[in-house]
């Protein structure tokens, strides 16, 4: 555990240094809301949205991006399988609460679709990668991949929404960390530009 911290914290460190180095845009955003997750044991992101915890969907972020498009982001997600869960098609006896730290590099690819010469500032869509630790049982370092979009309430970028899907995958079998394996995580959430 203090060495999945560690990990997190200096991987968080080495990037705010590279973004001091190499400031040229500068831009924070608070983003808080709720969230759901999808640890059916199934490839599919869509399957049985209705079966998907959504306990206590506590979800918050902070983003920086310190050059045009190019963002990191540090999430905390708080939830619960409560009542009569399905953990990996698994029904549990007892209820389980869910905590996820996240680290992740984003990159808003808006204007490669289409350019630059379009009026279209109202949103705006990103992929991103990372690293995280979560915990439902045991716990478990888990890498990350996911794609989201970002619309904005106002002409002046401040107030927005934002959805994102992020997929887990932990790469033990499911034998050696008990519920904490591959997931996915749905996000929608209120946007702020600081």
């Amino acid at each position: 555990m203090k060495k999945i911290i560690l990990l997190i914290l200096l991987i968080s460190f080495s990037l705010s240094s590279f973004a001091q180095r190499y400031r040229s845009y500068e831009d924070w955003t608070l983003s808080f809301g709720v969230d759901a997750i999808n640890n059916l044991a199934s490839r599919s992101p869509f399957e049985k949205p209705g079966d998907w915890n959504f306990g206590t969907p506590i979800s918050a972020a902070i983003e920086y991006s310190w050059i045009e498009n190019f963002a990191i982001e540090q999430s905390i997600t708080i939830n619960s399988f409560t009542g009569d869960p399905n953990i990996d098609n698994i029904f549990p006896e007892k209820d389980y609460n869910y905590l996820s730290l996240d680290t992740h590099a984003k990159y808003y690819f808006k204007e490669l679709i289409f350019g630059r010469g379009r009026n279209m500032s109202w949103f705006n869509i990103y992929a991103d990668a990372g690293l995280g630790y979560f915990h439902i049982d045991k716990g478990n370092v888990s890498a990350n991949i996911g794609a989201g979009v970002l619309f904005w309430l106002d002409r002046n970028q401040t107030i927005g929404i934002r959805a994102q899907t992020i997929a887990k995958f932990t790469g033990f079998s499911t034998s050696e960390v008990g519920y904490d394996n591959n997931h996915y995580q749905y996000h929608l959430q209120a946007v702020i530009r600081l």
